[in-house]
């Protein structure tokens, strides 16, 4: 009897603790015009598997603590083993005290060539480069990670960015869109040089700010969140003055603008006359959500 209880804590103990991720994954093809050849069904099927079971960091995650995410590629064009593509990545975390779950990360990377054969192998080497494929799809989950630990502990994903920098780093050498400074305004190299530059430091304190002293206390005090919340949003301007319309900023916006509409529209009022016109200059592109609060 006694060895089947430490069987059972054993199975326990072991089941208790999972992967980082809780991903779903969706290859749509239909521009290719041939979106029912079974290779389509197989790469979501691998690329699935090869984010959801790669341990990607050290640490320990329950099963509750996986981070939601998705990973939608859209394949524009196929020829042979050549594949053009975007990618577009979200991710969230949970709000304390609640079952409301906030978006946190949102990004469309445009620039996604890569090749594949039917069943090949997938393996995440953190120190060379593999492939296109598994570089852009490692890229985004040390994104997604370094962005939620970002929300429970100020810079708490430094180890997660500068992973994300070193595969920046390796696949710089390979014919490949999206990993120089000179691909453009959007491109995986601004994203990352954005996240870990001084100039933007006071994006990942709104991050921190907004999620730990706003959300999380939402169902404790509405009114001091929200307060919080808007002190967070307009200490951005200070960032935007010194770079306006920057990527990092982007992303922040298409993840939250439709959220930030809702917090502002109900509960209690705040004053927030500062934060419409900082939402207005900073984040033009939204402003028939800005339209839509009411106060």
């Amino acid at each position: 009897m006694g060895r089947i209880l430490i069987f059972l804590m054993l199975c326990s103990s072991f089941s208790a603790y999972s992967q980082e991720l809780n991903c779903n994954v969706v290859i749509n093809a239909e521009q290719t015009g041939n979106s029912n050849l079974p290779i389509f069904k197989t790469l979501e099927k691998q690329i699935f598997e090869f984010v959801n079971t790669t341990k990607w960091t050290s640490k320990e995650f329950t099963t509750q603590e996986r981070i939601e995410c998705s990973i939608y590629i859209n394949v524009t064009d196929y020829a042979g083993d050549v594949f053009n593509a975007t990618i577009q990545v979200q991710s969230s975390r949970p709000v304390y005290g609640s079952s409301y779950t906030t978006s946190v990360h949102n990004v469309n990377d445009k620039d996604f060539t890569f090749r594949y054969l039917e069943f090949q192998n997938m393996v995440y080497n953190p120190n060379s480069f593999e492939s296109n494929l598994i570089s852009v799809l490692a890229f985004h989950i040390y994104m997604i990670l370094g962005i939620d630990a970002d929300t429970f502990s100020l810079n708490g994903g430094d180890a997660y960015f500068k992973q994300a920098q070193n595969i920046v780093n390796y696949s710089q050498g390979e014919n490949t869109k999206g990993w120089k400074s000179s691909d453009g305004t959007q491109s995986r190299y601004v994203l990352i040089d954005n996240m870990l530059s001084q100039t933007f430091e006071d994006y990942r304190k709104v991050m921190y700010q907004y999620h730990i002293n706003g959300l999380d206390i939402m169902h404790e005090n509405q009114k001091e969140a929200k307060s919080n919340i808007a002190e967070a949003l307009i200490s951005l301007q200070a960032m935007n003055r010194v770079r306006p319309n920057s990527f990092i900023l982007r992303t922040f916006f298409d993840a939250k603008a439709d959220e930030i509409q809702d917090i502002f529209s109900a509960g209690p009022n705040v004053e927030i006359t500062k934060l419409m016109d900082v939402l207005n200059n900073i984040a033009p592109m939204y402003s028939s959500q800005w339209r839509n609060i009411k106060y």
